[in-house]
């Protein structure tokens, strides 16, 4: 189930110390998107007997089939993937194929917003908590 939900998919992390929703503004008037948070994919953790909510904002392109989800890696000092402890969001391209260029668009796009630090696209391979990803 996992391999499935990242066949094809790409992955960004990002370092932006800044609100989600101001970031997802920021995104969303700077590159032209709508980015909007989604409470029904909305990723639920049970650690430490507490549990932690992570938000999901998402974006359908309104011409093809990829969808952007935007992830918060942190909440309440707790992360959704521990690995990456210093990136503040993710972000998962998903449906149609991203390829190398348009990826490489992307990300010097969003190297351009006041407040990110840096973005970069990280491997599958990289990831051990995929499964903290899945909604």
């Amino acid at each position: 189930m996992v391999d499935d939900f990242f066949d094809g998919a790409r992955l960004l992390g990002i370092v932006a110390p800044i609100k989600s929703y101001q970031f997802c503004w920021l995104l969303n008037q700077y590159l032209q998107i709508d980015f909007r948070i989604n409470h029904d994919i909305e990723i639920e953790l049970d650690k430490k007997k507490r549990k932690y909510f992570f938000s999901v904002y998402e974006y359908n392109e309104p011409n093809g089939s990829r969808t952007h989800y935007l992830y918060s890696n942190h909440f309440d000092g707790e992360f959704l993937l521990p690995e990456f402890k210093h990136l503040d969001f993710l972000w998962l391209l998903k449906g149609d194929i991203t390829g190398n260029q348009e990826l490489q668009q992307l990300l010097q796009s969003i190297k351009t917003i006041a407040g990110v630090q840096l973005v970069m696209e990280l491997t599958a391979d990289k990831i051990r908590h995929k499964a903290h990803l899945l909604f």
